[in-house]
């Protein structure tokens, strides 16, 4: 018995779908993927909120509609290998793992990436690897990557990260200052030399990025 299914079917309809989230797939994971078990004990009642919630460290998992947002934005169709900078709690990365092949999740507060790898175990996400380092780097043993994810702001796109993005690839990342960004989705042209397409996904306010191409501990 699955007592909190009412509460994910209400936050999809009004929440996401409201807010012109379209792609069927997305929906769907949203709708059964347990986001309570990604919070801490304490707040599981506020689990389905329109928000976003501390998990600690000084991070947060994000809003429920900016997740689905930004996933929808990748255009995943299952066959990609995606690259997550800031596992953070893990929501947003087990919603990754439903909709693709592959994910390569970097965190840099190992404490995260260790709590959020053993829900993605229990949810049988066996397809994410974690990584504890510095995200602005990506992950270049493993490039490229069809799709790139930062769930933290950046002064200015990351250039490592741009680096690591196959052709034909899509990113999505908030660029801005600390207080407030603009969500990017950046698409890499399939012919070379490469041309990046930007489109702007409205204002937005994430954690701040630390590291080499982010900010300052």
């Amino acid at each position: 018995m699955d007592r909190y299914k009412k509460q994910r079917v209400r936050m999809v309809e009004t929440q996401i779908r409201a807010r012109s989230v379209k792609d069927p797939r997305v929906l769907k994971v949203m709708e059964t993927m347990p986001r309570h078990l990604f919070v801490d004990e304490g707040l599981i009642d506020q689990a389905y909120n329109d928000n976003p919630l501390p998990i600690g460290e000084k991070q947060t998992i994000s809003q429920p509609y900016i997740v689905a947002l930004m996933t929808e934005a990748l255009a995943l169709t299952g066959k990609e290998r995606v690259l997550e900078i800031g596992t953070g709690s893990g929501y947003q990365t087990a919603i990754l793992a439903k909709l693709a092949d592959r994910v390569f999740s970097v965190e840099r507060v190992a404490s995260l990436a260790s709590r959020a790898r053993k829900v993605l175990d229990k949810l049988n996400c066996y397809n994410v690897a974690i990584r504890v380092g510095d995200g602005s780097y990506g992950w270049r043993e493993e490039a490229p990557f069809d799709a790139i994810i930062t769930t933290a702001a950046a002064p200015d796109v990351p250039s490592y990260l741009l680096e690591q993005l196959a052709p034909g690839g899509r990113m999505v990342v908030p660029v801005g200052s600390r207080e407030v960004q603009t969500l990017y989705k950046l698409t890499r042209s399939a012919d070379e030399p490469a041309r990046i397409d930007k489109e702007d996904l409205g204002g937005c306010r994430f954690v701040s990025l630390i590291g080499e191409s982010g900010w300052k501990e």
